[in-house]
């Protein structure tokens, strides 16, 4: 098991409560804003990489409707546990554990593709983006949701200083404050947005649309096949 792995069983039972009180509850926000640009039919198959708790994968099945089909796959068994507690009637999503960067379906399986938080905790960010490339049809599109490099100096500090003054503290509340220091480094290390954008477009998606989110501390990536 990875570190990152472990660390994503550790904070499974809390990760949804600590979500909606960190992002004082946009991130639902965010999420139905990268299903939008999906824009997926009704009976569509869709695929959510890294999907925790399912946030995004129950949003996804809304979309595609009961026709529709929608996997969720993550690496960690005890996120998974909790989406399929929270999904019952949801019965067009199917869970799987497995690795983003080894998916186990064919090519050309998916109509869209959605990863929330999860690309800045790959080990191999070209080799996910060369997944998603891999399993999506023809005209499908892939929407990333994550953290992002602020466009000014200003949220650039307030950034580091909303994780490091509001995020740990908060988590350290739970017990998980070692688990959430990882963030600040995480997303240092993270491309920024015109080295993200050359990476989907080497990937071979024929078009990227970049959209910051609150000046550029959220944001979601959109390239379509």
């Amino acid at each position: 098991m990875t570190d990152i792995q472990a660390l994503f069983e550790r904070i499974a039972p809390l990760y949804d409560r600590l979500n909606d009180q960190l992002s004082f509850g946009l991130h639902h926000v965010w999420k139905q804003m990268a299903v939008d640009w999906l824009e997926l039919p009704q009976g569509a198959t869709a695929l959510d990489l890294c999907c925790g708790t399912g946030d995004l994968s129950r949003v996804l099945a809304r979309r595609v409707g009961r026709q529709g089909r929608v996997v969720g796959l993550d690496f960690a068994a005890a996120p998974l546990a909790i989406a399929r507690q929270r999904s019952y009637h949801y019965p067009q999503i199917e869970w799987l554990q497995g690795d983003a960067l080894a998916v186990p379906f064919a090519a050309q399986t998916f109509q869209g593709i959605t990863i929330g938080y999860g690309l800045r905790n790959v080990v191999d960010i070209p080799q996910a983006l060369r997944e998603m490339f891999r399993l999506l049809v023809p005209g499908g599109r892939a929407a990333i949701l994550d953290f992002s490099h602020p466009q000014t100096p200003a949220l650039q500090q307030f950034q580091q200083w909303y994780l490091q003054q509001w995020v740990v503290p908060t988590a350290r509340q739970y017990g998980l404050a070692a688990e959430y220091d990882y963030l600040w480094p995480s997303i240092q290390a993270f491309p920024t947005p015109p080295i993200l954008c050359k990476l989907i477009q080497q990937t071979g998606f024929e078009s990227v649309k970049h959209y910051p989110l609150l000046g550029g501390l959220m944001a979601i990536t959109v390239a379509q096949k």
